[in-house]
């Protein structure tokens, strides 16, 4: 970022604002439309030989498998899908199987787990939704590609004496009180000084919780600054109290009762819900998964948008790609191709490969997309 958040109220900047925006060449064309506060493309002309080439049995790029393609990829990293013949006769890396764009995680608590093995497990970017911003700034500058690509949200914000400041999982440093409306808007331009692209808010129905009017101070703070608002809603209440307030995504799928159909209706048109459903039973369903599966299978069908989370270091979760994640999002009714977009975003981190080639099927999806590496250079294939 390179501009301090705006005063609420005022004109805020053109959403995009890349070299390109809306032509041919912006990449957004190529991949689901960027949340708000989401990493924008830019096109930058390169010599051409400056300019890497790879190709597959099969690409998919943009919701959907893609024949006959190239990809190009420009030295800052922006990734083209191009026809094949308009690739250089000799330079091209050919790889079996297929190639997508990197996957990510939108929901990991870094502090909890080793994100290189996160990376080694097929995920190229996460998503920290709570956190030491000073730790997870420090991690997320490191510059070492064998950790995924960080976006963070800093600390958590929370209400005096709520939630997580009773648990022990909840590093020190990880949260910070929100005392007013008046204070709303200092606790955002901190996060965004760290560096923050998200800000993570915290209702927690057992728990002293914010009061509406700071909830929504702190959702204008952000939006003003461009930031995206993530919600940890847990129980009776927090989900409508998170729509209220003007919240772009909840942390979670909701798992504490099934949502009136009308709430999840109005959530659909406007919100983004992250999944975490294999957090309910890791591998053991509970009565939660199947409350949050249903709530889930109703979001979709009322044309929501679903974000790939497994709030990685909540326990016993897959170090990488989830494949039981997965199926149970085959449960609530995503499409693999659904599924990959809710995994991939527009200037999304690197690419992926799987070299025994991307399994649509939806009975062996899951097993397939769990074989996923994240390509760099020092995968050679034959």
């Amino acid at each position: 970022m390179t501009t301090p958040p705006t005063p609420a109220g005022s004109c805020a900047p053109s959403p995009c604002g890349g070299a390109g925006c809306g032509g041919d060449n912006c990449f957004a064309r190529t991949a689901r439309a960027a949340l708000p506060g989401e990493p924008r493309p830019t096109v930058t002309r390169v010599p051409e030989s400056r300019v890497d080439w790879l190709t597959a049995d099969a690409i998919w790029w943009g919701g959907r498998v893609r024949k006959g393609v190239a990809l190009r990829v420009a030295p800052d990293g922006v990734v083209k899908p191009v026809p094949a013949e308009l690739a250089p006769p000799d330079g091209v890396r050919r790889f079996p199987g297929a190639l997508l764009p990197g996957l990510v995680d939108a929901h990991v608590h870094s502090a909890l787990v080793d994100l290189a093995t996160v990376r080694a497990g097929g995920v190229a970017g996460v998503w920290d939704l709570g956190g030491n911003p000073a730790q997870v700034q420090k991690l997320a500058g490191s510059g070492n590609p064998r950790l995924p690509r960080i976006r963070y949200a800093g600390p958590f914000l929370i209400a005096p004496g709520g939630y997580p400041s009773d648990r022990a999982w909840a590093p020190a440093g990880s949260r910070r009180e929100i005392i007013s409306p008046a204070d709303a808007g200092t606790a955002v331009a901190e996060a965004w000084s760290a560096g923050a692209g998200l800000i993570k808010v915290t209702a927690h129905a057992a728990g002293p919780m914010l009061p509406q009017p700071t909830l929504r101070a702190l959702v204008e703070a952000a939006h003003a600054a461009e930031l995206p608002v993530v919600i940890h809603a847990e129980g009776p209440g927090t989900v409508a109290a998170a729509f209220d307030a003007g919240a772009d995504l909840l942390a979670h799928t909701p798992w504490t009762e099934p949502l009136p159909d009308s709430l999840i209706r109005a959530c659909a048109a406007r919100m983004t819900w992250i999944s975490t459903l294999d957090i309910h039973g890791w591998g053991d369903p509970d009565p939660a998964r199947e409350v949050a599966v249903g709530n889930l299978r109703r979001f979709v069908e009322h044309g929501g948008t679903v974000r790939y989370g497994t709030d990685l270091g909540n326990g016993p979760l897959v170090p990488g790609v989830n494949p039981r994640e997965l199926r149970a999002l085959r449960a609530a009714g995503l499409t693999p191709d659904e599924i990959l977009t809710s995994m991939t975003e527009p200037t999304g981190p690197g690419i992926t490969w799987i070299p025994g080639g991307l399994d649509l099927s939806p009975d062996t999806f899951a097993d397939s997309l769990a074989t996923a590496r994240v390509l760099d250079d020092t995968v050679h294939p034959r």
